[in-house]
């Protein structure tokens, strides 16, 4: 197999709620970031914006932190699994060089300084010193402590201030910064000890960052803490030192206290309270010293950027005159009054980058918040005026359903983090092309299962909840979508709803228009109000010349909806429509024969349930899918049995049972799906057995055509649609560790054969949850989506040559 037969177009991912989830290494301008248990590597100056171009796998539980390690090749992730892993550059990816297992429980915290030490704080209260071993080219164990029982470290700072003499500064689950000292010779650790505690915090600190600042020859500590303020410490040394706070005489106050202690080089060292920057109305989540700082530029700025749980980016500069720390700059959003961590909201920013483009010096402005999504802002040369430009967007919990289009231009994804999310490729000109999410039609308050197209502009999806609901696409995405992707949606009616919002209080996505229309019955005021805001809104998204930011996907790109589908007694498993979208067939979560049926919804009768109710299985129907020619609907269950029912009558939705297989496999029935409309009745199942089974329909009966077995179970199947290529049908089924392989079954053989397997560094780190390939080629390739455990929705080009 080689690189142009199959490729990875896309990763679409979040990142993790952690402080430490993401780094910029400023050598090759790449950005890593946690991702669920996985390592997204991420190019935030590639010109054509191609987003995640690969992801590391080792880590078997989510990942807390990573850091690059200055002046080396090398990468540190640490995760919840007590692991810390190394990884080393090679090219534009990374590989795994190291794993360090010393931790006894959830690796929580990570610093970095140069190229000989890092430190790591976890859950099991300790502190390890990791130190770099030059013969080995390794990492070693240096030394392991802690700073008292039952204090859970949260934050670690490292600084290097003279003859292998290092600090190290604390903080975690009290309101103190510990002050820790200790010598590295000949890569041993040595005179480690508690060298000062700085009080200060009102409660837990959450975040610590030094830089140092070479005009005074000396350091600053930057400490954030859950009390929403920013304290500053300045670190002297030797005869920088002010020593009028030993006069007896003299009042000690805060402004002048002074913490003192000895560096193991014999040299003084002390830390005084600098100042105090208060703005932010929730903890205080991250912090970043100005980029020119950290390199120790001739004219380093030093400006602080903070990031918070209150949805807002502050950058903090110390005013001449007064010496007082003000704003210069926010970003990010408004807070929402009394929306706060402390109430129960999760919200807000996790972690904050600052870096310097090299060519154009144009400052960027990174953050990653509770939506998974890393919002940019990308300023002039001289850092003043920001602006808000595309990053990365993606689930943060399972990818649960993939669609494409009823045409094939995009698909759709549904995920656990009770979303649903539209990717769709930008043609920015004729040879770059890259794919992005369009939109989010559905924000939920239920975690999202199942999703499938009834027209191109009308989809059913169906959450963690008795219901299915309806939606319409807005005339604005329409609009987007042949603007930016060159996508023509036809719309039998040609009459969209403009644009959608999410009522404050309410599950319901609203049509703008109907809201305008609502409301003046009552306020005529009030009428003309919404209406600009609908228009507004249409304006939003026709002026982009490039994806919608994050902002604009949560509140510009929501679709309306049009009906809910009630009829199940438990939270819905699957859903699927016929293929000229009159007909939806529904199942829901069952221990027992009374629920584990099939409703039907006419879509041509106002979306009414058939009278008809198809049972037959015992335990949850796990996959619905009707025949391309709509003739047959085939559903398979967690109760070893699939069944095949035949549509009678369209009109009443009518159905016959052709079969219930008892002995279709022997173990739970995960996915199914019917070969193209040119091939006789055929359709494939797949199951935890590890098999994948060809069955074919002919006089009302259904016989086994032929099988294969995997070395893994089988937990989703799609077959290409798009009719037979060189005679043999595409057929792509996923695997429970997270493989990928593409078989073809020939007509005229009646035979499987196993074509490819993808290469394990591409494919997802967890299990297949949903594969889909779209029904027609792009470019002479095949493309598939693929939905995964592992909280990715990832898109990949298959060669069309592969299969002659």
């Amino acid at each position: 197999m080689t690189s142009s037969e199959i490729s990875q177009e896309a990763v679409f991912v979040g990142a993790n709620k952690q402080n430490y989830v993401s780094d910029y290494n400023p050598s090759n301008n790449i950005i890593a970031f946690g991702a669920a248990n996985n390592i997204a590597l991420w190019n935030s100056l590639d010109p054509n914006h191609k987003g995640v171009y690969y992801t590391l796998k080792n880590h078997q539980k989510e990942v807390t932190g990573v850091k690059f390690i200055p002046n080396t090749p090398y990468l540190v992730s640490i995760g919840e699994d007590h692991l810390v892993n190394i990884w080393k550059e090679d090219g534009n990816v990374y590989t795994h060089h190291q794993t360090l297992d010393d931790h006894l429980h959830s690796v929580t915290c990570l610093a970095v300084v140069n190229e000989k030490v890092f430190i790591t704080g976890s859950a099991d209260h300790n502190i390890i010193i990791w130190v770099y071993d030059e013969e080995k080219k390794q990492f070693t164990f240096g030394e392991v402590f802690q700073v008292k029982s039952n204090f859970y470290p949260l934050t670690l700072a490292i600084q290097d201030v003279e003859d292998d003499s290092y600090l190290i500064a604390i903080g975690g689950t009290t309101n103190n910064v510990y002050i820790y000292t200790f010598a590295l010779k000949d890569n041993n650790v040595t005179v480690l000890h508690k060298s000062a505690e700085l009080t200060g915090h009102e409660d837990w600190v959450k975040c610590l960052q030094f830089v140092t600042e070479e005009k005074h020859k000396n350091y600053i500590l930057a400490s954030g803490g859950q009390d929403r303020y920013v304290r500053l410490w300045r670190l002297k040394l030797n005869e920088l030192i002010d020593n009028s706070d030993e006069d007896p005489t003299k009042l000690v106050l805060l402004s002048n206290k002074q913490y003192k202690f000895d560096l193991p080089s014999g040299s003084r060292a002390a830390f005084s309270f600098e100042a105090l920057i208060m703005g932010h109305d929730d903890w205080v989540s991250g912090l970043q010293w100005h980029p020119s700082c950290k390199a120790n530029h001739e004219n380093a700025k030093l400006q602080l950027l903070t990031c918070t749980a209150d949805t807002s980016l502050m950058i903090w500069e110390m005013d001449v005159d007064s010496g007082i720390w003000v704003c210069v700059n926010r970003l990010g959003e408004m807070s929402i009054k009394g929306a706060s961590t402390a109430t129960g909201a999760s919200g807000g920013f996790w972690s904050c980058l600052w870096f310097i483009d090299p060519k154009t010096s144009e400052h960027y402005v990174i953050a990653s918040g509770k939506t998974g999504a890393f919002r940019v802002y990308k300023s002039d040369n001289n850092g003043q005026s920001f602006e808000s430009t595309l990053g990365i967007t993606g689930a943060i919990k399972d990818v649960n359903d993939i669609k494409w289009s009823v045409d094939g231009d995009y698909f759709v994804a549904t995920s656990l983090d009770q979303t649903t999310r539209l990717y769709a490729p930008w043609k920015q000109d004729q040879s770059v092309e890259s794919w992005h999410e369009f939109a989010r039609p559905q924000i939920h308050g239920y975690d999202m299962i199942c999703y499938d197209n009834i027209t191109s502009t009308k989809f059913v999806s169906g959450g963690d909840e008795k219901i299915l609901r309806v939606f319409e696409m807005t005339k604005s995405i329409s609009k987007l979508l042949k603007n930016l992707c060159g996508i023509e949606v036809v719309n039998e009616n040609n009459e969209l709803p403009v644009t959608a919002s999410l009522p404050v209080l309410g599950l319901s996505n609203k049509a703008e228009s109907q809201v305008a229309q609502g409301d003046s019955m009552e306020d005529n005021d009030n009428g003309d109000a919404n209406e600009e805001t609908a228009d507004s809104s249409d304006d939003v998204l026709a002026s982009l010349t490039m994806p919608p930011v994050e902002e604009y996907l949560q509140r510009y790109t929501l679709f309306p909806e049009l009906e809910k589908l009630y009829g199940h007694g438990y939270e819905i498993s699957c859903c699927a429509t016929s293929p000229n979208g009159k007909l939806i067939a529904t199942a829901c979560k069952s221990n027992s024969a009374k629920h584990a049926v099939i409703r039907i919804f006419n879509v041509a009768k106002d979306y009414q349930q058939s009278s008809q109710v198809l049972s037959g299985h015992n335990l949850t129907i796990s996959s619905l899918e009707f025949s391309p020619n709509g003739k047959y609907l085939l559903a398979v269950s967690r109760d070893r049995q699939f069944s095949l029912w035949e549509l009678i009558n369209e009109e009443t939705a009518e159905f016959k049972l052709v079969e219930l297989n008892e002995k279709a496999h022997s173990r739970i029935l995960w996915d199914c799906s019917w070969l193209p409309f040119n091939v006789m009745d055929y359709f494939t199942t797949v199951s935890r057995d590890k098999q994948m089974k060809i069955w074919k329909v002919s006089d009302n009966a259904v016989e086994l055509v032929t099988s294969a077995k995997l070395e893994e179970p089988i937990t989703s199947v799609s077959v290409y649609k798009g009719g037979p290529v060189a005679n043999k049908v595409v057929v792509a089924v996923g695997l429970e560790d997270g493989s990928i392989d593409v078989f073809t079954f020939d007509l005229n053989k009646s035979e499987l054969s196993l074509v490819v397997s993808f290469d394990k560094s591409i494919t997802p780190s967890n299990r297949i949850e949903k594969l889909s390939l779209s029904n027609k080629l792009h470019n002479g390739k095949l493309l598939l989506g693929v939905g995964s455990k592992d909280t990715s929705a990832r898109l990949y080009s298959i060669d069309q040559a592969l299969f002659v």
